[in-house]
């Protein structure tokens, strides 16, 4: 997809996502999949300490996962997410594309210099991966909330090695748990959205991504295969948001951009 139409645009504001297609080419998607490898085995020219990284749960339960912290963890491949690849080249072109800041432009307006809010990868290792609950997108430390994240599949992601999930139209709903700091919500607020609409899973091939909300409520399951579920996943912000604690964001479009 190079362009996004008006009835597209109609679609992703009713139901909170849109399915862009085929946006990496076989090359591309090569140099982007041995590069997260490289990254997490620890071969990558990058300064590892500016990079937040955390490694899978063994067990699959979201309680149990290990801290996020920055700094290389070792040599493996069962990494679960890791931040800040705007600092990579090959991550920051992608995040550049024209489709990246045709969506962008439209969301937050052609004159609006844009930020990255996270900038990262998240990955479900073969045979384990940890079962994400029922969240919103949304983070308490800013002053507005970043409104979308482009999320890219670098293998195919089925519903057996647990893709995302969503409610469609849930977004139109507003904040759920406004209270909760990271958008997760109680088990009674999923139970009633998931009485009155079935969830969707949005199965993707490698190379593929989708728009979302990030109000739209979403979810994703452990990994039952024997290929890993690796994706990168962008949240465009405006670069005018307030951090509390006074953190900047990389400026990718507009004034100010890396």
């Amino acid at each position: 997809m190079n362009q996004i139409s008006p009835t597209q645009w109609t679609q992703y504001e009713e139901q909170g996502y849109l399915h862009l297609g085929r946006v990496l080419d076989d090359q591309e998607l090569h140099a982007l999949q041995q590069r997260i490898d490289e990254i997490m085995l620890g071969t990558a020219p990058l300064d590892y300490d500016r990079m937040l990284m955390q490694l899978d749960s063994t067990t699959g339960d979201y309680k149990d996962m290990p801290p996020q912290t920055n700094g290389h963890k070792g040599a493996t491949l069962n990494y679960r997410k890791i931040q800040d690849l705007e600092l990579d080249p090959l991550f920051f072109a992608y995040m550049q594309k024209p489709l990246m800041q045709e969506i962008c432009a439209h969301v937050y307006g052609d004159q609006t210099p844009v930020a990255s809010f996270r900038a990262m990868f998240m990955n479900k290792p073969a045979g384990f991966g940890t079962l994400l609950p029922w969240h919103q997108d949304r983070w308490s430390h800013l002053d507005r909330d970043p409104l979308i994240t482009v999320w890219t599949a670098l293998d195919p992601a089925t519903i057996a090695n647990g893709c995302v999930k969503v409610i469609p139209g849930s977004h139109r709903n507003g904040l759920l748990n406004p209270d909760h700091p990271s958008g997760f919500v109680t088990a009674e607020q999923s139970a009633h959205f998931l009485r009155h609409a079935a969830p969707l899973d949005l199965e993707l091939d490698a190379g593929e991504a989708v728009l979302l909300h990030n109000w739209l409520l979403h979810s994703s399951d452990t990994n039952r295969t024997t290929i890993a579920r690796r994706a990168f996943s962008v949240c465009y912000m405006d670069a005018n948001t307030v951090c509390r604690n006074g953190q900047p964001y990389p400026v990718i479009f507009g004034a100010g951009a890396l």
